[in-house]
């Protein structure tokens, strides 16, 4: 989390929203003889204390839950690009990188294989859901044996969230003329993934 803690004033309900919008992330933990990561969706919990996912039996963590729970960070992305200085319209400026992130901190751990189609219900109707006109998909359209042959390949897990912090770097630290230009710019620059939206947020911020 970048130390600056203008970038770190939003309310944790804002936090949780995002991440249950998103819903796709980096799941950290210690390892040996270095720290191990897997990108991958995941479901949150109404109250954001609870988070479910999935990971393939093979995994790296996976295999190292088997040897108990373990501290784990879920670390979300949202938009991110690089900002010029020549868009604040203010002499004496520097290049940066402006960005959202949310990391959910906590106790991550395997469960029973029972837990398995469950766990998969619940985050395939919920992106389903997300989904404009089609009919939402549900397990039964597939094969009894094809579907028990692909679930043996993967394992449920679930984290306790302890604690969330999250960053917003939208500008907040130039004057709101700037923060426009800067939003302008990127708009126009077409360079970077989710520009429009991370303008879309700079534009937002509330002095």
């Amino acid at each position: 989390m970048h130390p600056n803690p203008i970038f770190r004033k939003e309310s944790e309900e804002r936090n949780l929203n995002y991440v249950k919008k998103r819903a796709f992330g980096s799941l950290t933990l210690n390892g040996d003889p270095a720290p191990m990561i897997s990108h991958i969706p995941f479901q949150l919990s109404e109250d954001g204390k609870r988070l479910e996912a999935h990971l393939v039996r093979s995994n790296p963590i996976a295999r190292h839950l088997r040897d108990g729970e373990a501290t784990a960070v879920m670390a979300v992305w949202g938009p991110d690009a690089y900002i010029s200085p020549d868009w604040y319209g203010v002499e004496n400026q520097v290049p940066t990188w402006n960005y959202v992130a949310v990391h959910l901190h906590g106790t991550v751990r395997l469960l029973h294989d029972d837990a398995l189609l469950p766990v998969l219900e619940r985050l395939s109707e919920a992106m389903e859901k997300q989904l404009l006109r089609k009919s939402i998909w549900h397990h039964s359209k597939m094969d009894a044996e094809a579907l028990s042959k692909m679930m043996r390949q993967i394992v449920p897990i679930e984290m306790d969230v302890t604690s969330i912090d999250g960053t917003w770097k939208l500008g907040q630290n130039k004057s709101a003329d700037a923060r426009s230009g800067a939003a302008t710019g990127l708009e126009n620059s077409k360079n970077g993934l989710g520009i429009l939206e991370l303008a879309q947020l700079m534009r937002e911020v509330e002095e």
